[in-house]
Formats: structure tokens, sequence, C-alpha cells
């Protein structure tokens, strides 16, 4: 891309995010064609596309909006993968908290792509994923993916499905800064953690923000990394368990971990806070909550 113009740029990361929705979207609905029974019944889930447009200003001035893809199928009980692109100005309480904001008298611009799966089977990880791009007077990239095991079996660092899981984000870090993984990767720790329960919210995988080095294009092409890194190796997880048995008793422990997602993103998620005090789509922003749950 020769024209790093801000409006090419944001351009262009409009069009990664809205692109890599649809791909996943198609990898998803792949894998729900895959199930049969004995484990899964019915027919294959479809997403099921919801455009929508964020509250207009006090002048009825377009500020964006986004498409939202939910779906509700035999392999995942539910999924939801989203697209945004929104505009317009922050509540000036809000703008104190966002860098840039003070010198943009609030005004903004934000892209993005955000996920969250959680399979029927307890076998199968649940997953969260995001990358976007954000402008004030300034502009960065923020984003990440983590993994959230839901059988203690399977919430350890050594089991094979987490050193999959950050075997591929390291690959899609590595090439671009040897410092990236570990850094992203002790944030993520630090941001998915439940303070109230002392405990992490899965397994990890990485979480980065505000990342603009100078180099928009070195920034870019690694955003884009993370995604494609994920939308390779989630698939491939499933793969592994889903034709896996499971019992009532451990159904039950997956309803129960799902709690604990609850509280967390209702608790101390930054995603859901700005979603919600910019104006986003509701039924979007709060799709990741699961469909059913426990507490004890």
């Amino acid at each position: 891309m020769t024209d790093t113009s801000l409006e090419t740029r944001k351009t262009a990361a409009k069009a990664w995010f809205s692109s890599l929705q649809q791909d996943i979207i198609s990898e998803l609905e792949k894998l729900e064609a895959e199930v049969s029974a004995p484990l899964f019944h019915g027919p294959p889930g479809k997403f099921e596309m919801t455009p929508w447009e964020r509250t207009r200003g006090p002048d009825g001035e377009d500020q964006g909006g986004g498409t939202m893809g939910i779906l509700k199928g035999r392999l995942f009980e539910k999924a939801g993968v989203h697209f945004s692109c929104v505009y317009g100005k922050f509540s000036e309480a809000f703008a104190a908290q966002i860098p840039g904001a003070d010198k943009s008298d609030g005004m903004f611009w934000a892209s993005g792509i955000s996920l969250i799966i959680h399979p029927i089977s307890p076998k199968v990880p649940a997953v969260h994923m995001n990358t976007r791009m954000l402008v004030t007077s300034d502009s960065w990239f923020g984003g990440g993916a983590d993994l959230t095991p839901v059988l203690d079996v399977q919430r350890d660092e050594e089991h094979p499905l987490t050193q999959q899981f950050h075997g591929a984000l390291k690959s899609a870090c590595d090439p671009h800064d040897a410092e990236y993984y570990p850094k992203f990767k002790k944030w993520c720790d630090e941001y998915f953690y439940l303070p109230h329960r002392v405990e992490p919210r899965g397994t990890g995988g990485i979480f980065y923000d505000r990342l603009n080095t100078g180099d928009w294009e070195k920034d870019f092409a690694f955003t884009k990394d993370v995604g494609l890194a994920f939308k390779s190796v989630y698939p491939d997880i499933v793969r592994q368990t889903y034709e896996q048995s499971w019992s009532e008793d451990e159904r039950d422990e997956q309803l129960i971990r799902r709690g604990r997602y609850v509280e967390f993103n209702l608790l101390y998620d930054r995603g859901t806070t700005f979603g919600l005090k910019t104006g986003g789509n509701v039924n979007s922003i709060l799709s990741s909550m699961p469909p059913v749950v426990k507490w004890v």
C-alpha cells in the first residue's frame, strides 16, 4: 500500500476486519457440517447476519455500525463473530480515559472484529479473539486471543491444546518482534484474571493494546497475522476434541466455568465497557454471554 494517508489506512483496516469475519464464519460453518450423531444432533448451524447502525448523533449524522453474526448450532451452542466500524464523539467523561481524545475534541474512529465461541461439548475449549484499530488524534492497534478451557484437566499451561494454541500465537508474533510473545502473553495473563476468585479466566494467549511503533504497515501486518493464526489453530483444536464423549459431571463443570466468564466480562472487560460507552449494538456486545450457565 503506497498511500499512507489516514483515510487510506482506515479503509484498509476496515476491509481486513470485515473479510476476516467472513473467513472465520466460513471455517466455523464447515465444522458444524462435519459433526454428526451420536454426540451431535440436528442440522448444522448457520450464522444469522444482522446489520446494525450506531446510535445517531443529535443532528442525525451517520456514526457507523457493523454486522453481528450469531450461530446457534449442534457443535457450537453459541458463537458470535462480529464486525464493526463506528465513529463520532466520546462523552466528556469517557474521553478522559482514551489517549489522544483530549486533542481530538473527543472525536474517534474504531473498526474491528470480535468473537466468542461457546461449544456444546465440555471437551472443546471456549475461545475469545478480537483485533481492532482505533483513531483519535493518535492511532493504534489492539487485540489478542485467549483459550478458555472449562475442564480442570485442561486448565494447565502444559496441556497439549494450550501448547498448540500458544505455539500458533508465538509463531505469529516472532517474525515481527521477538519480544512480542513474552510481553503480550504476560499482559494476557494479567488482564484475563479474576481477582475476586484469585484465578485466571483460562489458559491465556496474548493481549496487546495501544500498539503504535511508528510503522503503521508493520503494526497492521502483525495484527493481520494474529487473526490468521487464530483462524488456523482454533479449528484444528476443535477437530481434535469434538469426537470425545463427555459426562453430565463434565457438562456441569463446563456450565459453572461459564459463570466465571460472565463475571469477567461484566466486571472487568474493557471491550464491553468501550462498546456500551460508545453507543454500540447491545446485542452484539453482550453476545459473549453463554446461553446456559450455572453458579454454585
